[in-house]
């Protein structure tokens, strides 16, 4: 069977725990399609030409879903993102977006400026919370834009937790601008020299992350239901892995900053509390960066 082919529903939690139950197959099937573009970019042993031809494939794909007609590659996952998009009427773009930021990723390893990285965000992490919004009816235009400083801030944020991991694939997402800035070289990522220089970056990074997870957190507390909840604690647990990247003293070299079950439980200390406050009036509570 084609590895492509989303018939493994238990692989993606959110769908099976949070999500009601009308709307974990579509999330599934959005899932896996980023899921597989995301192998066809990252894994296996293709050369960069096969990987450009792969993604191609599924542009025609998609232009397939768009027509009508059957896809001529993958066509189980088509056929399902077909049913998808025409039963909750979902556009397209964001798939094509998809496309575009993984094929870009595929041959950019390094970004000039903070501008040209967010640009890549926009078309890598973006188009993902667009599709969520879209399938409960909730894509206005400010939360939109919202869900696009929290999807952008949690991209940023997997950015520097995986500085090491990304370096042993040829790739800096650290902006080339910020790093002069800062006059933290690459050969100072590539060795693991965590001094003045590199905190004053991670600091700034972890400043620029924090500050958009906060200008979108509003969301969390507009959307209704289980999403609102979900991106309660989507919100807070993006904040507690910056504060562990500041617990560390900026150091994700020894030890990649992740959530365990001790954040976990700050985690939903702090989701329930900021729901809980908008169920009963009160002031939501301090979404910032507070130690725990």
């Amino acid at each position: 069977m084609d590895a492509m082919e989303p018939d493994h529903y238990d692989e993606f939690p959110v769908a099976k725990l949070l999500l009601p139950k009308a709307l974990r197959a579509p999330v599934g099937v959005i899932y896996h399609v980023a899921r597989a573009l995301d192998d066809i970019a990252d894994e296996g042993d293709w050369l960069p030409e096969e990987r450009h031809s792969r993604l191609d494939d599924f542009r025609d794909g998609l232009d397939a879903v768009a027509e009508g007609r059957p896809a001529p590659v993958h066509p189980m996952l088509f056929a399902r993102l077909a049913d998808v998009v025409r039963r909750c009427r979902l556009p397209l773009q964001p798939f094509y977006d998809l496309v575009s930021a993984f094929d870009q990723d595929i041959d950019t390893t390094r970004y000039a400026d903070r501008l040209t990285l967010l640009d890549f965000c926009h078309r890598s992490a973006n188009p993902v919370g667009h599709l969520m919004l879209q399938l409960i009816d909730e894509a206005s235009p400010a939360n939109l834009a919202d869900s696009d400083s929290i999807c952008t801030a949690l991209q940023l944020i997997t950015f520097l937790q995986d500085v090491p991991a990304d370096w042993q694939r040829g790739r800096v997402y650290l902006p080339q601008a910020e790093r002069e800035r800062f006059n933290v070289t690459e050969a100072q990522i590539a060795a693991g020299v965590v001094d003045d220089a590199w905190r004053a970056l991670m600091r700034h990074e972890v400043n620029e992350a924090r500050a958009l997870m906060l200008s979108g957190a509003p969301l969390a507390l507009r959307v209704p239901g289980r999403f609102g909840l979900e991106l309660c604690s989507v919100v807070h647990g993006g904040l507690r892995v910056l504060e562990l990247i500041e617990r560390a003293d900026y150091d994700i070299f020894r030890v990649r900053p992740a959530l365990r079950a001790s954040d976990w439980a700050v985690v939903l200390m702090r989701t329930a509390a900021m729901w809980l406050s908008r169920r009963v009036g009160v002031r939501a509570p301090s979404i910032e960066s507070n130690n725990a």
